[in-house]
């Protein structure tokens, strides 16, 4: 079984995490939310969330992906070297990182964008000059995603990437997608 990490900071989009999280959970999928700074984390419309468990106390080479939901929040893990370092950490062991909205930007920060296919919120196109605009960019790497509107949309390819594509076309099913 997959193991997905999602890191989660004050301010993050709550649509960007909760969706996709609880589509993989309904596919049987893995999910770790793990709190940046503690265990209680509030969105950016004020949904407070309570984390799995704190980041530093995780090893994050336990899991197979990493999935970073967009919002405010994406700033301040910007500032976060153990962050930016976890993200470079997956690329480097070939393990997929799903990022939405403006969390793309970490893969910039991090290095490891160049030349390659993305797409993010339309605020970010001054830093992401190779934001394609798409809904989802998936190319093996990295699985990408414009924002809140493409949640639902982003969990299930999240879902087809590590379960199959009946495993999606069931959770679409169940959700009335």
């Amino acid at each position: 079984m997959k193991r997905v990490l999602c890191l989660l900071e004050n301010g993050f989009e709550e649509i960007e995490a909760i969706a996709p999280v609880d589509l993989l959970r309904r596919a049987g999928v893995e999910v770790t939310l793990a709190g940046v700074s503690g265990l209680e984390v509030v969105g950016k419309c004020g949904v407070k969330v309570i984390a799995d468990a704190e980041l530093r106390d995780l090893n994050f080479l336990e899991f197979d992906v990493l999935l970073l939901p967009g919002g405010p929040a994406v700033m301040e893990l910007r500032k976060n070297e153990r962050v930016i370092g976890i993200t470079r950490s997956f690329h480097k062991r070939g393990r997929l990182i799903a990022a939405i909205c403006a969390a793309p930007l970490l893969l910039r920060d991090a290095g490891l964008i160049d030349g390659k296919r993305i797409t993010a919120h339309f605020s970010t196109t001054d830093e992401l000059p190779g934001n394609t605009g798409e809904r989802l960019v998936y190319d093996g790497e990295f699985l990408t995603s414009r924002g809140a509107g493409t949640a639902v949309e982003f969990g299930l390819e999240l879902v087809k990437v590590l379960c199959g594509k009946e495993a999606a076309e069931d959770v679409a099913a169940s959700v009335m997608v």
